[in-house]
Order: C-alpha cells, then structure tokens, then sequence
C-alpha cells in the first residue's frame, strides 16, 4: 500500500498535478485497516488528472486484485484515461464501475479494455448509459466479442434497446467464456429477446441470465431460461465426461507406467540373480580352495601343537612340585600370622584397659572441677548476700542520720526555749526508743553473717587449693603413666609392624609365584582346549562347507526354476493386461461414440425443439394478425352501425 501510495505520489508531481486529498485519505485508511488486495475509491469524486495518474499507477501495478470505483461521478475523458492504463494490467480480476454515468467516449474505452487485457474476470456496469449511443455500444460488444476471460458481466439499468441487444447477441455468438450475463432493467423488448435467445442457439458458455424488466414477453423468457439451462447441462455434461475421460486415461496411464515398472523390475531381479549365482559359484570355488590350504595349514600347527603339549605337560609336573614346597611355606607364614594377630589382640586389650583407668581419672576430676563450681556458687551467695545487708545497713544509716540531725535541730529549738516537758521533747525520745529498738537486732544480725561469709571464703580457698593441689598430683601421675605406656606401646608397634611387612612381603612373594605358576599351567590346559576345539571346528567346517555347497547348487536350481515359473506368470498376467487395456480402450471409443451421439441426439432435439418453437411463435402470430384483424372488422362494423343509428346524430352531454 506504501508503494502504491509513493508511486501515486510521484506520477504527480511527474505530470505537475496536486494530488486529491480524497484519494490520499482513503489510501491512509486502507493502510490503517491492511485493505490487503483491494483498492475501495466508491463515493469518492475522480477529477480528470486523477484519473489519467490512476490511470499509469495501475498500468504496472501488481498489488491490487479488485478496484472498486462505484460512483465515482467519472467524466469521459477521465473513464477514458483510467481504462486505457487498465488495458495492459496483469493482476486485477474484479473491476467495479457502477453508477458513472459511462456513455459514448467511456463505453468505447470498456470495449478497448476489453480487447487488450487478458486477466478481468468480473466486470460490474450497473447504472450507467451504455446503450444510449449505439455507435459506442457497439464498440463496446465488438471487444466483449473479441475478450477470452472475462466470466460475469453485470449491464444493469444502461438504457439497451433492442438494437444494443441485437450487438450484444452478436458478440455472444462469437464469446465462449462469458458465463454470466446480468441485463435486468433495460429496454431490449420483443426483438432484443429474440436476438438473444438466437445467440444462445450458438453460445453454450453462458450459464446465467438475468433479463428482468425488459418488457420481454413471457414466451421469449422462457424460451431464453430453457437455453440457458441447456447450456447448463451441457456444461455438466461436458464436465463429467472431461472428468471421466481424465481419469480412464490416468488410469491406463498408470497401468501402462506400473507395468512397465514392474517389467523393468523383474528383468532387474533377473539380471541380478544371474549375477549373484555366478558370483556365488565363483566364491565357492574360491572358499574351497582356500579351506583345503587352511586344513593343510591346521594338520601343520596341530602337530606343531601336540609337540608343545607333551613339553608344557613336563613343564606342569615341576610346577606342581614347586606349587607343593610353597603350599608348606605358605602354611608356615600363616601360622605365624596367627601369631602375630594373637599378640596385637593381647596388646590391644592391654591398651582398653588403660583407657578405662584414663576414663575413671577423668571423672574424678570432673567431679572435682564440679565442686569446686558449687562452692564457687555458695561463695557468690554468701557475698550477695553481705552486700544487700551492707546496702540495707547504709539505707538506715542514712536515714539515722537524717532524723537525728532533724530532730537535733529541733531539741536545740526547744532547749533555746527551755520547755524540757515539750511535746518535742517526748517525740525524741520515743524516737531514740524506737531507733534503738529497731538497729539493735540489725547489728546483732551483721555480726553472725560477716563470720559466716568468712568462715566460707576460708572453707572454699582450703577446699580450692587442696583440689588444685590433688589434680595436678592426678595430671602429673597420668602423664607419666602415659609415656611410660606410649613408649612401650611404640615399641611393641613397631616391632609388631616390623614383623607383620616382613611375613606380608613373603607371603605376597609367594602367592605371586603360586599365580604366576597357575596363570601358566591354565592358560597351557587353554590352549591345547582351544587347539583341540578348533580342530574339530576346522573337520565340521570342512564337512558343513561341502553341505553347503551341495545345498546352495541345489537352491540355485530350485530358484531358477521358480523365477523362470514368475517370469511365464507374469508374462501371462501382462498379456490379460494388455487385453484389458484393450478392453478398457474399446470401451472409451464405444463410450466416446455414445457420448457423440447423445450430444447429436440433444443437438437435435434442441432444433427440433426450436423449430417448434419457430412454428409456434409463427402461428401465434398468425393468430394475433388474424385477431387484430377481426378486431378492427368489429370496430368499423361497430362505428358504422353507430354512424348509421339516430343515436349518432347528437352529440355527448358534457
């Protein structure tokens, strides 16, 4: 659509015209609703220059499969100019020109289209003027005559008399691909009807015909819908018997191909067979010759065999002496492997023993550490609790402090005035009672508790260093205890280790001898097995090569035969083949004769038919003369029996 629009651009400002805003509008909107392959300009008023730069965009362009340009209010020039660039168009089918007022100049331009362009299937004329100028008219049929692809034709509302019709069915008769013809609503009468009815005689492309106000009588309406529905069936008929013929011919095309391919095959499976007999019968010979020097060859290395087996049998009688003398050292290392495990399990033992009395030393000094906790704690209560009672004996101290300062200051008052009996003077005292009362079981309390915090920090650093003391007593027997044990533990393990290598290195020195003379005397018992077995393979394959041979010849022959029994059934299949392709042959000239022949009988009927028709239409005529003619016997009779009456001579009231 960019491209379209680019081109229609520039054409122009090549030909120096303003482009139409209605057309750029509505090329805009196409673009914004992806018309796709549609070019829509209906409603919208055409100018003269934009037709002709239309006119050379759509010479070349290949986008647009329909262009619709239904009242568009096209001038002739402009219809003129449009069709000439749609003369040479490669792509567009539908073209739409409704409601243009085309006469005279454009119905020319249609025709020309019509002769020069190869690709217009559906051509849409409705509400024009076609048929007012008969020259043009004319013209326009002469290219309808001469056009091979256009299908539907729709001349609606043109003003066609029946001179036009009478263009129009000379075009038809020389048209085969026009196979809808719409013509409602013109003016083609009687003598149009008959001209066209007389061109379906001739035409049997059109399948569709729309003749509706046409002033048609009924008679010729019918007579052009049972033309119209005898090319119908022709048409069908003509499909049918396209598509039979198509098919049978397929068919006896592909018979024919299969046939041959199947020939072709089976002398392939021929030629391929001959080829593998003579190539087996030659790999035959060639095996047994060379099994025969194989044989030969085996003989040689089996008595080269049997030699060295009489040698490794020597061989074996002195290993197995060897293998007896090192059986008895063997049981001797084992035996004092025995005894080694026994002296680790001692050792071992020993071992656990001192580390249960290691585990018991532990737990005495956990409990100990455990004490010495509780007492660390016991302590630590002791010395909360002092320094709550020192912090209690403060608090009173202070608050002593106060109340005899207060109540000093007020004895001093009460002095200065001399009055001993005062009410002051009594508090004091009460209070000095009550004071006493009250400290004195506080310090008798402070006394017992500073001794007992004392005598505990006294328990608990005894008790602490004594513990100390009695762990690094415990720590120190341990680790002498712990080296002496380590120092002859290493020594034992060592020892132990020293002589566990020494018999570990004999015995692997003489379990490898054992193996070594094993692996020997089995793989020399495996070798004469597998000489053996493979003589005896080698006398089989001898004798199963000679079967073979024997039975390949004889399935050779049997093979032969029963290709050679293929090939004479397959020869006669092909035969039947041919004679049905024959017979299918025969068929389709006796099916193509009768189709002929129908197509005659039909062709025929049709004349005798219209022929009637003729005759008919002649007698009605005849009868509508001899009616017309009585008539006006009747009317003159009528006015002369009237011009004749004394009613004649007055005249009409008014």
């Amino acid at each position: 659509m960019d491209e379209f629009k680019r081109t229609y651009l520039r054409f122009c400002k090549e030909v120096g015209v303003e482009p139409q805003e209605s057309v750029l509008t509505q090329l805009q909107e196409m673009r914004g609703t992806a018309g796709g392959s549609r070019l829509d300009l209906a409603g919208h008023s055409l100018s003269v220059d934009t037709c002709a730069v239309l006119g050379r965009v759509l010479q070349k362009d290949t986008l647009f499969t329909e262009v619709v340009l239904s009242d568009c209010m096209l001038s002739e020039e402009g219809t003129k100019l449009l069709l000439s660039g749609l003369c040479s168009n490669a792509t567009i089918k539908i073209l739409d020109l409704k409601g243009n007022n085309i006469r005279g100049t454009g119905a020319e331009a249609v025709g020309k289209m019509l002769v020069h362009n190869k690709t217009l299937r559906r051509l849409t004329l409705e509400w024009n003027a076609l048929g007012v100028w008969d020259e043009a008219f004319s013209i326009f049929c002469e290219g309808l005559a001469s056009n091979s692809c256009l299908a539907q034709l729709d001349l609606r509302n043109n003003q066609i008399n029946h001179q036009g019709a009478t263009e129009l069915a000379l075009a038809l008769k020389r048209n085969s691909a026009l196979q809808e013809l719409d013509l409602r609503w013109n003016n083609i009468g009687l003598l149009g009807g008959r001209a066209i009815l007389e061109a379906l005689q001739k035409n049997h492309a059109l399948v569709q015909l729309e003749m509706t106000g046409n002033n048609i009588p009924s008679d010729t309406l019918k007579a052009l819908e049972q033309a119209v529905e005898h090319n119908m069936d022709r048409q069908s008929t003509l499909r049918e018997s396209r598509s039979r013929s198509q098919v049978l011919s397929k068919e006896i095309q592909n018979l024919k191909e299969e046939k041959g391919r199947q020939f072709l095959a089976l002398m392939e499976t021929i030629d391929k067979q001959r080829e593998e007999l003579g190539r087996s019968n030659r790999t035959s010979s060639v095996r047994v010759g060379q099994l025969q020097e194989a044989l030969n060859e085996r003989k040689s290395a089996v008595n080269s065999l049997t030699a060295k087996l009489q040698m490794t049998e020597a061989a074996l009688a002195l290993s197995e002496q060897k293998v007896h003398s090192l059986g008895k050292l063997l049981s001797q290392a084992n035996a004092e492997k025995a005894e080694l495990l026994d002296r680790q399990a001692r050792e071992i033992a020993k071992e656990q023993e001192v580390r249960e009395q290691e585990g018991k030393l532990l737990r005495e000094v956990n409990s100990l550490t455990e004490q010495n906790l509780q007492l660390k704690n016991k302590v630590e209560d002791a010395e909360r609790r002092c320094k709550a009672q020192q912090d209690q004996i403060f608090e009173l101290k202070k608050e002593l402090t106060n109340t005899t300062a207060e109540l000093k200051l007020r004895l001093s008052q009460a002095e200065g005035k001399g009055v001993q009996n005062s009410p002051v003077y009594i508090i004091q005292r009460v209070i000095r009672g009550m004071l006493v009362c009250r400290y004195g079981p506080l310090s008798r309390m402070r006394i017992p508790s500073l001794q007992e915090l004392s005598r505990v920090k006294a328990a608990g650093v005894a008790e602490r260093a004594q513990a100390e003391e009695e762990l690094g007593k415990v720590r120190a027997q341990v680790r002498l205890e712990e080296q002496h044990r380590m120092s002859s533990l290493e020594e034992k393990l060592r020892a132990a280790r020293q002589s566990r290598d020494e018999s570990q290195a004999h015995c692997c020195q003489q379990k490898q001898t054992i193996s070594e003379l094993q692996a020997k005397n089995s793989q020399q018992s495996l070798e004469m097995d597998g000489l053996r077995r493979r003589i005896e393979e080698l006398q089989q394959e001898v004798i199963g090569k000679e079967q073979e041979k024997v039975a390949e010849v004889s399935r050779v022959r049997v093979e032969l035969q029963e290709q050679i029994g293929h090939l004479q059934a397959e020869k006669t299949a092909q035969g039947s083949l041919k004679e049905k392709i024959a017979a299918l042959e025969r068929e389709m000239k006796a099916l193509s004769s009768n189709h002929r022949e129908a197509m005659l009988d039909k062709e025929s009927e049709v004349a005798s038919l219209l022929e009637r028709l003729r005759l008919r239409e002649s007698e009605m005529q005849r009868m509508r003369e001899d009616e017309a003619q009585r008539a006006s016997f009747l009317q003159n009779a009528i006015l002369t029996y009237v011009q004749g009456s004394p009613i004649g001579h007055y005249s009409p009231k008014k």
